[in-house]
């Protein structure tokens, strides 16, 4: 017999290696490596998310009459020797991984690997697209995406004459956002639930899950069929923004099932476009959403493969700082925008893309903290966390830690951007519009502070010499970095 490994981000009949698995053929094995669990301090809720699907999709195999060998073993290695000890296999093949470390060891150990069908487009096309460019921006890719899949396309022409809509999409918090955009469904807990919580409670934090994110195929299609046909209608507008009145406003809420295959996206970029031309819902909310998946998303995913492993180090702003131990649970911060986005990620191991870019990575990129800390505390935190995921969007886009590879410029901000896209500011002890002095806001002080230990850097970048000058000119700038001394102390230190 031949045996399928499957590993844990993998979770889909469908996908490579096992597309062509019979059960009278092909063995599967799935390994929960302890190794893995204790590698680092997991959101419990991550965990049990890939842990519980593991053991539901070996179930699911079981019911189509496949036989699996699932292991908790020492490390993934250990698993394959005491499963080629136990079963002599006549070959073991997988489906190539989604991280290099794991395409490394699977070559270690001899494992035939199946090129991955979980994506859009495979890391070898996406380096022929970007092959002898000297410019390539997501929104580039994103339209030869939308050609070469036909997606949202009149012929050659896009849907309705526009490629983009994203400037419609940049709105502050409604006034009335209470009640605006409907919850997901959730699904009660089960004995394979609590029998993981229990494994995973000591190397873990977090809230405990709460049937929020779903472990099985069904679940994760009826959170498709949910998304599309109450929240999608509404998605767009207020993407950007932040409010205390909904932590999910309409965001899909897809992610973590993408990545570990319990959706792949040609089923949701069609479920999407199926729902536009059925007039369901408007040209901008699914153009929008496509261009997240097919462009963004697949985006990062090349850039992984692109950039090779020593990108995971770079750190061209010199940010050595170590990561605050108010993102560790350690400590507390009157930071109103900081301790909600914190406290959400705590309950349920997820905040959208602009308070992990704008709050926690905007405070990471202003005090300097390491960027390799970062990637792994968001890796670790995030149910939607993977390594590929992380190293291009903290690496790149939050920490500009590639001295501009990804982004043009750093999405630094002070407190007047968090006050114009969130609902923060209001009853926040400190004021967004100060620079010095006891009351105002770290991200304002931070902000001048960063403009102006970087502005040799940063003053030959056209879209940043405005701020460069503009901070030059400030009278109160020694007094500014007099109290960016104080911030960076207090938010080492826990006190902030």
């Amino acid at each position: 017999m031949i045996t399928v490994w499957v590993l844990g981000d993998q979770l889909n009949a469908s996908l490579a290696a096992m597309a062509a698995a019979r059960p009278d053929t092909h063995r599967v094995l799935l390994v929960e490596s302890a190794a893995k669990v204790t590698s680092q301090r997991w959101h419990i809720q991550r965990a049990h998310f890939v842990l519980a699907s593991m053991r539901r999709f070996a179930a699911e195999l079981r019911v189509a009459g496949f036989e699996v060998d699932e292991r908790r073993s020492a490390s993934l290695a250990t698993g394959l020797a005491e499963h080629r000890a136990a079963y002599h296999p006549q070959q073991v093949i997988a489906t190539e991984p989604a991280s290099r470390d794991g395409l490394a060891l699977l070559h270690r150990l001899g494992v035939e690997t199946v090129r991955t069908n979980q994506f859009l487009c495979h890391p070898d096309e996406f380096a022929a697209w970007a092959a002898g460019r000297t410019s390539f921006t997501m929104e580039h890719f994103s339209r030869w995406q939308r050609r070469r899949l036909g997606l949202l396309m009149d012929g050659v022409e896009p849907a309705g004459g526009r490629w983009n809509f994203d400037a419609e999409n940049r709105r502050p918090p409604p006034k009335d956002a209470s009640g605006r955009w409907p919850s997901p469904p959730t699904d009660a807990l089960d004995v394979i639930d609590r029998d993981v919580i229990e494994r995973l409670r000591p190397h873990t934090w977090g809230a405990e899950p709460d049937g929020t994110w779903a472990t099985t195929r069904q679940g994760a299609l009826a959170r498709l069929e949910h998304f599309v046909e109450r929240v999608l209608p509404h998605f767009g507008p207020h993407e950007d923004a932040m409010t205390t009145a909904s932590w999910h406003l309409a965001h899909s809420l897809l992610s973590p099932y993408l990545n570990i295959g319990l959706l792949l996206p040609d089923e949701v970029c069609e479920a999407a476009e199926v729902a536009y031309r059925a007039g369901r819902v408007p040209l901008a909310s699914a153009e929008g959403f496509i261009r997240q998946l097919i462009g963004w998303r697949e985006y990062v995913w090349g850039l992984y493969w692109l950039w090779g492993p020593e990108y995971a180090t770079s750190n061209a702003l010199g940010a050595h700082r170590p990561l605050p131990p108010v993102f560790t649970g350690a400590a507390t911060t009157q930071m109103r925008c900081v301790s909600h986005t914190l406290q959400s990620l705590h309950d349920r191991a997820w905040v959208h893309h602009i308070q992990r870019l704008m709050v926690l990575g905007n405070l990471a990129l202003l005090a300097g903290v390491d960027p390799l800390a970062m990637t792994r505390w968001m890796w670790a935190s995030f149910v939607d966390g993977a390594e590929w995921v992380m190293l291009p969007n903290v690496v790149g886009m939050a920490l500009h830690a590639d001295g501009g590879k990804m982004a043009t410029k750093p999405y630094a901000a002070g407190g007047a951007y968090i006050d114009r896209m969130s609902d923060y500011c209001k009853g926040c002890r400190f004021d967004r519009k100060q620079r010095v002095g006891d009351d105002a806001c770290p991200f304002t002080t931070l902000y001048w502070d960063f403009v102006a230990r970087h502005g040799d850097r940063f003053e030959r970048n056209p879209r940043m010499v405005q701020q460069v000058r503009a901070a030059r000119r400030l009278d109160d700038l020694p007094a500014v970095r007099e109290r960016a001394v104080e911030v960076l102390r207090r938010l080492d230190n826990g006190n902030l």
